[in-house]
């Protein structure tokens, strides 16, 4: 069951502006029956220019039809230079939060706003996609918008990808695709920021790093590995060598090297030790 905010379910069960606006000046569709999800947005401009109405049809899950109806609500009364401004993030923040693996709903409204501006502007119906190489074939999602959706959200990790974009959520064959994507953008990232002074890092105990990694396995990876039916245990830990073992669905999965690589040991790295290594039990 989803963790969904007061704010998101009343969206949900009545939502605001359902339906077309009659003779609209901008519409703009979005996503696929085959992705799961498909929004239509339309909005009519004032004689001040502004959005004086806006409505949406939509196929999807009950984030998909919050976030459209937060979407309509949000660009009332604005110009569209301002409503060009919306993002995802102030979609989200507007119903007070989405579960992470939602996000890609509010992405999806924020394209939807994107295609029935440029619609207005140019008359062309089919909304801009950012070409480019197709990294996510199931989901037809490309590079340069995988490079759009990690920027603006700052995310870090394939599944953060995949819950904004929906990138690798299916085979799952593009996620090591996916992650040098993310290490390409972070590293641009950090080459542009300014050299920061690092903090020597206190010496840890044994004792003191198998606590620092027991609670990183609770916190930062088995939610994400039961979310598809998998989990960790950790076996032993033996100075920076740590063993684990994968569990239910992840056991059996030909992706858990990719997930000890990608997930597991960047985890720990970052939150306990830099020369963390990780090994699979051999059972």
């Amino acid at each position: 069951m989803w963790d969904y905010t007061d704010k998101v379910k009343e969206h949900f069960r009545n939502p605001h502006n359902v339906g077309a606006v009659e003779n609209p000046d901008g519409t703009g569709e979005v996503g696929s029956l085959a992705c799961g999800d498909v929004l239509k947005l339309t909005f009519k401009l004032g004689a001040d220019g502004k959005i004086a109405e806006a409505k949406f049809k939509t196929f999807g899950c009950a984030s998909a039809i919050a976030s459209s109806s937060a979407l309509t609500d949000i660009i009332q009364d604005m110009t569209l230079e301002e409503a060009e401004n919306v993002s995802n993030k102030d979609i989200a923040e507007f119903l007070g939060g989405l579960p992470e693996q939602k996000m890609h709903c509010s992405v999806m409204g924020r394209e939807a706003l994107q295609a029935a501006i440029d619609n207005y502007r140019t008359g062309e119906s089919t909304p801009k996609k950012l070409s480019g190489r197709v990294v996510c074939k199931c989901f037809g999602v490309t590079e340069p918008e995988i490079i759009e959706v990690i920027k603006e959200n700052n995310l870090s990790t394939v599944e953060e990808v995949t819950n904004y974009c929906k990138a690798g959520g299916e085979c799952g064959n593009c996620k090591p695709d996916i992650a040098r994507i993310i290490e390409s953008v972070r590293g641009e990232a950090a080459s542009d920021a300014p050299a920061v002074a690092e903090k020597p890092k206190q010496k840890l105990t044994n004792l003191q790093r198998i606590k620092l990694i027991e609670e990183t396995i609770e916190r930062e990876i088995r939610p994400a590995l039961r979310q598809d039916g998998g989990d960790i245990e950790l076996v032993d830990v033996d100075g920076t060598n740590v063993t684990v073992a994968f569990r239910g669905a992840c056991s059996k999965c030909h992706a858990s090297n990719f997930t000890l690589q990608n997930v597991v040991e960047p985890k720990l790295k970052e939150f306990v030790s830099e020369d963390i290594t990780v090994s699979v039990y051999a059972e």
